[in-house]
């Protein structure tokens, strides 16, 4: 069965013999360490998937490719509002994941975490700082109702969090903000390149 692998998606599975000979040092002992990689918007041919590998700061990003054949394991980003937020392990993030877990069950649709908190979710390796953005994904296959979206941010406004939350259309990602903020044009992120569309939807 060919898995359906979606932007955001985290990958487990891709080894050093994947990359590119000049490849940062950095990459490889993230691969060697069996950290997951995660997938990007790109068009690749249909043996491929696009991939981000991420380090421990912020700056270093590598965007990469990997075959399809080396994915032994898949998780999306909505699994992992299910994990146990009382462990010890999550100690430091249980009162925000608290708050964002129950300003999100007002909302019905399906959500999860990307991002650095999505990482630390999954991996149990720690990303998430003070400053850390909370970044989110909402699946959008229906349009949004933009008073919907602003009451959404609005709720995090008045908790003091900072989150990025992305709306995943069929054809590509959106920002809420942009979509609660903008009576014009919008901006799709789509594999082949952004456009700027009224009606992402359409």
């Amino acid at each position: 069965m060919k898995l359906k692998l979606e932007a955001h998606d985290l990958l487990w599975g891709m080894t050093v013999d994947c990359l590119a000979d000049d490849a940062p040092l950095w990459v490889k002992q993230v691969l060697q360490r069996g950290d997951p990689v995660v997938v990007r918007r790109a068009i690749t041919p249909g043996n491929q998937v696009a991939v981000g590998v991420r380090g421990q700061f912020r700056y270093q990003r590598y965007a990469a490719q990997m075959p399809r054949s080396a994915i032994s394991r898949q998780l999306k980003p909505e699994a992992l509002t299910h994990v146990d937020v009382d462990t010890q392990q999550f100690e430091h993030l249980a009162e925000r994941l608290q708050t964002i877990s129950s300003i999100m069950k007002n909302f019905s649709g399906c959500w999860g975490y990307t991002g650095s908190f999505g990482f630390e979710l999954a991996t149990g390796i720690k990303t998430v700082t003070q400053q850390s953005d909370i970044d989110l994904l909402i699946r959008a296959e229906q349009p949004f109702a933009k008073k919907q979206a602003i009451e959404l941010l609005e709720n995090f406004q008045q908790v003091g969090l900072n989150v990025d939350i992305q709306l995943q259309l069929p054809q590509g990602g959106l920002a809420l903000k942009e979509w609660a903020r903008n009576s014009g044009k919008v901006l799709l992120k789509r594999s082949d390149g952004a456009v700027l569309l009224e009606n992402p939807w359409n």
